[in-house]
């Protein structure tokens, strides 16, 4: 049966034309952070202009009536004013703070520049200041990233071998684990635990939980510390340990604490853990959207005809999240999986994460083609036999799902 002539038509221009997954994933993410951006800036447009409306009112109904008592006219006070914002600029505040360039303001402020937090509340004020933090901060960046991602790499394998350990107690509890099983070469016989990897919404939830504590610990200090109020704290724990770093509320600016140096270690503590774990929290999540993006890009798959179908059908195999996938991925063998080209291999199914380890000692790959395939890992590509099963128990084959 011929398809209808419109149809066929379409499918004509869309062969004309062809879009890839990958391109088509990217511009469908291009489309959505772009209505994300639009629906946040309403929101926030509506959340904060009354205030700084209510704000600019205040602060001209009180610039006239001191330009009035003390007879000073409001040039001359505008003048005084623009000095001052220079002088806090250079991090002169009116308030009694410690040294911004003394050895410890030194060291924090290099710290937000490598994290990429930039609080601005320090700055270089000099030429030769602002040239060597352009080179320095080129090299620091990149070697703060490359940390970052081995913080990555180690915290996987860690939440890997602890949920394995944990699956496999389950087995053993439920009977499908001899009493006398011990990891090791004989693992590879044991169906159930040779095709186990740990799913990327178990990770998910872990990290969530890690941080959420430490954001929680680490606000109840500042509230004590500092004297912010604890949904304070909270903002400044998340906009730091996300590196975006407005400024408005930074930590440890006061001349003296008590207990100064068990603080400013805590501190440090505190920054370091939390902008790791959001780190590699935001790497997990960016893999769940990839999945929700695979799964839009299914539904917009054309059906019309045979050609269009396979494609269709094939991208449904990719697919990650599609309701009753995991039930029906319980009957998918290994044979099926080197069916594809080289543009699939390597690839696994989507609710499962590849041990770091594993990558770096099967592929020796370097850490942007690492990222890469972690990403690829959770998204829904079949793979081929994976090689070095013995050195950590996580070999390929048919996902278990709990």
């Amino acid at each position: 049966m011929m398809p209808p002539r419109g149809a066929a038509g379409s499918c004509r221009r869309r062969r004309l034309a062809p879009l890839n997954e990958d391109n088509g994933r990217f511009l469908l993410l291009a489309a959505l952070i772009a209505a994300y951006l639009s629906a946040g800036a309403t929101v926030f447009s509506a959340l904060e202009s009354p205030s700084e409306a209510a704000a600019q009112l205040r602060w001209n109904r009180t610039l006239h009536n001191f330009s009035r008592i003390f007879n000073i006219s409001l040039p001359e006070l505008r003048a005084f004013l623009r000095s001052y914002e220079a002088a806090m600029a250079a991090g002169i505040r009116v308030d009694a703070l410690r040294p911004r360039w003394d050895f410890p303001g030194a060291f924090y402020f290099v710290g937000t520049v490598v994290s990429t937090i930039g609080f601005g509340m320090t700055t270089p004020a000099t030429v030769a200041g602002k040239v060597f933090l352009i080179i320095y901060g080129l090299f620091g960046c990149a070697g703060t990233i490359l940390f970052f991602n081995l913080f990555l790499e180690r915290i996987i394998s860690l939440l890997a071998f602890i949920m394995k350990a944990c699956h496999e107690r389950q087995l053993r509890r439920s009977g499908l684990l001899p009493p006398n099983f011990r990891r090791g070469p004989a693992m590879s016989g044991v169906g159930s635990l040779a095709g186990w990897k740990p799913s990327v919404y178990h990770v998910l939830l872990i990290l969530g939980i890690f941080a959420i504590t430490l954001s929680c610990c680490a606000s109840a200090m500042y509230t004590a510390v500092e004297g912010w109020n604890y949904v304070d704290s909270l903002y400044y724990c998340f906009v730091t340990f996300s590196t975006i770093g407005f400024g408005d509320l930074v930590s440890s600016q006061n001349a003296a604490y008590q207990n100064q140096g068990l603080y400013r270690f805590g501190n440090f503590i505190f920054i370091l853990m939390g902008v790791c774990c959001i780190y590699s929290l935001f790497n997990v999540i960016s893999i769940v959207i990839k999945q929700v993006l695979n799964w839009v890009l299914k539904k917009f798959q054309c059906r019309c005809c045979p050609k269009c179908h396979k494609s269709s059908a094939r991208l449904g195999r990719r697919n990650a999240i599609t309701p009753g996938a995991r039930l029906r991925r319980q009957n998918i063998s290994m044979d099926a999986d080197g069916q594809y080209d080289s543009d699939t291999e390597g690839r696994r199914l989507s609710g499962e994460m590849i041990s770091m380890r594993e990558l770096t000692a099967s592929n020796k790959v370097s850490l942007a083609i690492l990222q890469k395939q972690l990403s690829e890992t959770a998204n829904g590509y079949p793979r081929n036999v994976c090689i070095n099963t013995r050195q950590n128990g996580f070999s390929a084959g048919p996902e278990v799902w709990q």
